[in-house]
Parts: C-alpha cells; structure tokens; sequence
C-alpha cells in the first residue's frame, strides 16, 4: 500500500489543474452548486448562505472569485427577475469529471 504516493499524486493534479480551488471553503462552495444543479434546482445566493459554509463575508467574497475565474456562472432566475441562479461552467464540470477520474484511478491503484 502505498498511501501517500497516492495522496502526492491527487494533491498535484490539484495543484495543476484545479487552482480556483484555494481552500475547503472554495471546493465547498463548487460541490454545493454543482450538486443543487444536478438535483434540477440550482442555488440563489440566498440558499448558498443559508447553508452556512462559513461567514456570508468569506462566502460572498469566495464566490465573487469563483464567478471572476468563470468557475461559476450567475444567470437572472427565469420567474423571479429579482434572484439570481448559481450554475458551475461547463468547462468546470468537465474539469471536475476529470478530476473524479482521477481519484478513482489513483485510489484504484493506491489504496487498496
């Protein structure tokens, strides 16, 4: 078993091709999104704070970076003009694909 070879291995994929994710609250902020997107009810800002992933400070300020690399799209709610919806980029969501690809192969060979 060779457990920390497998873990140098996910942590520089990371590095290289996942750097919008800063810290846990970042990677938090993209599972929640995606996962309200997957579930067909995409996330307003509002429901992002209500799930107290940290301060709505750290959060509205993580998220502002998120939407400015385009890890995060905002798009005007279709019947309620005043919200807007949360949605990962495509580019993203293939990116996070590759991500869990990945995992799964290094785990597959690493931590059995």
């Amino acid at each position: 078993m060779k457990l920390f070879t497998g873990l140098k291995q996910i942590r520089e994929f990371e590095r290289r091709q996942l750097p919008f994710l800063k810290a846990v609250v970042d990677f938090d902020i993209v599972v929640e999104i995606g996962y309200a997107e997957e579930q067909e009810q995409p996330l307003t800002l509002k429901q992002l704070f209500l799930l107290n992933l940290s301060s709505r400070t750290t959060v509205r300020r993580k998220l502002a970076r998120l939407i400015e690399r385009e890890v995060v799209t905002r798009r005007k709610h279709a019947s309620d003009h005043r919200a807007s919806l949360l949605t990962i980029s495509a580019s993203t969501v293939k990116l996070l694909s590759k991500y869990c690809g990945t995992l799964t192969s290094i785990s597959a060979c690493h931590f059995k």
